[in-house]
């Protein structure tokens, strides 16, 4: 099993894992679907490494699905010289890549393994703060605390400790917490040969990275036009063919399910970012520079990336235990709906001492049919720092209400105990202060110096641009209608979006696949209309990014999910579904923008009636 080389042009890297607890068997599908060079997968989220933190005891600080994966395809990689690269070493890469020699052995496959670590400063914040880091939270802008329950702090490594255990002749190679592009971005450098100073082509990488690191997402997975996706029920996952001067196409196996087009591209490049200055420790990715075009069926060319010099410093993820907690959920039916909700709301907070008080934060959530026709649900959910109380104390006082609550009382589920949650806290330490450590097979590599070219400070982030257009808020969601006859229709027949979480903010990025349209949200779909839209984002502040290269713009909600995904009491802890949420509210828009193109396909695939002109 050979390595990649400096002599090719073109390097085909497959992703099987968007997350810990993706499909098991996409190691094995993108093995055996095609001929592929690199196979990545990215198994860490900001949670996951606090998931890892408590079931390490048990299981290792791994994430352990990655060995019954790697299980399938070891020997066929090794056959065919796949390179196979992962970050699911998680809180113990160097344990991880033992495991991976065992399995090796039990399979009576030779295979060179490297571990890339090194992130973990966790035991290292006192002696780094004392020479002068402040770890502030760049949320928020408090430092951390002296007293702080910090349980893990990861520094997000770059990608070439990874090139450098490829060029000592890994075939495998495990990692802890690196940038999820670096997966990418690793064996592009050492297949390319790229030196630091190369910001065009390794933000190429970058972007390549990003795109496929999410897994099936990029091929029609959460896509908001779902209907237009073929063979849904099976989505394939993707591949990158990176190219030496760091343009990519982005593509899949023949035959599999899903589509890889330009909107599926888009919605992924929108997702969880913040400003087009897309910062990684390898080259700052100018995302209002991609050019996207479709090459072919299922191949989408991403070119034109401009990069920048990467910052001094690299981003680090902390979680500090944030105590517990726990939910509840009543079904309501029929009719009077909010008056029985708040009955049995006021009669669990009365049958707990302290009621409310009780806890640090709750939660009341009603949902679904509203109308008194249908069913609705209550969510009731806590949050503090006695387990017991925040356990079967709270889950068993909404039981013992159900013959003292109101007509037709029921739960979904059986009272439980409380969940041991985190608070988010992001964070930076000097790149200098991190050195990563390289092991293969029983070897240190010595990691390769970053050039002082690669260290120079990052230009701050360009404000936000937000339209100065006068909106019409009567009534008509903020949406300007302009000149003409106007229709009101749900704005998902025009837009498509994509959203979820950055810590505790949440992104929603909006696009279009019409030019008319992307004039129009350009010009007209200002942040003031975006929270006419949602008024349920009042309280929060909301930044707006124009992305007129992808047709796009990205909104970016700071503190909606609290202290981040571990420890609010949100349904959606994520923001998944914020964006599905913008696109089902009606605006009212110029009559041509809904007139032809795929905009009057939409609209008449969900009416039978189209609406009138207003």
């Amino acid at each position: 099993m050979s390595a990649p080389t400096a002599q090719r042009d073109v390097l085909r890297i497959a992703n099987c894992s968007g997350f810990f607890g993706d499909r098991l068997s996409a190691a094995r599908e993108m093995v055996e679907g095609g001929p592929i060079d690199v196979l990545t997968g990215d198994w860490l989220a900001e949670l996951t490494m606090y998931i890892l933190h408590k079931t390490r005891q048990r299981s290792g600080g791994y994430a352990r699905s990655f060995l019954r994966e790697l299980e399938d395809v070891l020997p066929a990689c090794v056959e065919r010289g796949i390179t196979v690269v992962s970050n699911a070493g998680g809180l113990d890469p160097e344990g991880l890549a033992d495991a991976v020699r065992e399995l090796a052995r039990r399979q009576g496959v030779e295979v060179r393994v490297a571990s890339v670590s090194g992130d973990d400063i966790t035991l290292r914040v006192d002696e780094l703060r004392a020479a002068g880091e402040g770890f502030v939270n760049l949320d928020t802008g408090e430092p951390l605390p002296e007293d702080a329950p910090l349980v893990t702090a990861n520094a997000y490594l770059p990608a070439r400790p990874i090139a450098d255990a490829l060029a000592a002749g890994a075939q495998v190679v495990v990692t802890g917490r690196v940038t999820d592009a670096a997966l990418v971005v690793g064996p592009a450098l050492h297949a390319f040969g790229w030196a630091d100073g190369d910001h065009d082509a390794i933000a190429g990488a970058v972007v390549a990275g990003h795109v496929i690191e999410c897994g099936a997402q990029c091929c029609g997975g959460n896509y908001a036009f779902f209907e237009e996706v073929p063979n849904r029920e099976r989505i394939g996952f993707p591949i990158a063919e990176v190219h030496r001067d760091g343009s990519s196409v982005i593509t899949k196996h023949p035959g599999t399910g899903g589509a890889v087009t330009v909107g599926t591209v888009t919605a992924q490049l929108l997702y969880e970012i913040g400003s087009p200055r897309y910062l990684s420790p390898d080259a700052v990715a100018r995302f209002d520079t991609i050019e996207l075009s479709q090459e072919g069926a299922d191949r989408v060319r991403v070119a034109s990336v401009r990069g920048e010099r990467p910052p001094r410093t690299l981003k680090v993820t902390a979680n500090l235990d944030a105590g517990w907690r726990n939910s509840m959920t009543l079904a309501l039916t029929g009719a009077q709906v909010v008056e029985k909700a708040r009955f049995a709301a006021d009669a669990v907070w009365a049958g707990i001492p302290g009621g409310r008080g009780a806890f640090t934060e709750t939660a009341e959530d009603l949902s679904g049919d509203l109308t008194g026709g249908g069913m609705a649900y209550l969510r009731l959910a806590v949050r503090g720092d006695d387990e017991q109380a925040v356990g079967r104390a709270f889950s068993g006082a909404v039981v013992e209400t159900s013959l003292s609550s109101y007509p037709g009382t029921f739960f979904t589920s059986a009272p439980g105990a409380a969940q041991g949650v985190a608070r988010y806290w992001p964070t930076a330490v000097a790149a200098s202060a991190v050195v990563p450590h390289i092991d293969c097979e029983g070897a240190e590599v010595d990691p390769t110096p970053i050039s002082s070219a690669g260290t120079a400070p990052a230009e701050p982030p360009p404000p936000p641009v937000e339209s100065d257009t006068d909106t019409d808020t009567d009534g008509d969601a903020g949406v300007p209608a302009g000149s003409g006859e106007c229709f009101r229709v749900p704005l998902g027949v025009l837009l498509g979006a994509r959203s979820g979480d950055k810590g505790g903010d949440a992104n929603v990025g909006v696009w279009t696949d019409e030019d008319d349209v992307a004039k129009w949200l350009q010009s007209e779909f200002t942040t003031e209309a975006f929270r006419a839209i949602l008024p349920e984002l009042a309280a929060f502040e909301v930044d707006r990014h124009p992305l007129p290269n992808l047709r796009a713009v990205n909104f970016v909600v700071h503190g909606i999910l609290g202290w981040g995904v571990a420890s609010n009491l949100r349904l959606d802890t994520q923001a998944k579904g914020l964006g599905e949420l913008l696109r089902s509210r009606a605006v009212e828009v110029p009559i041509a923008l809904v007139a032809s193109g795929k905009p009057a396909q939409r609209l008449a695939a969900r009416t039978e009636n189209p609406p009138h002109p207003a």
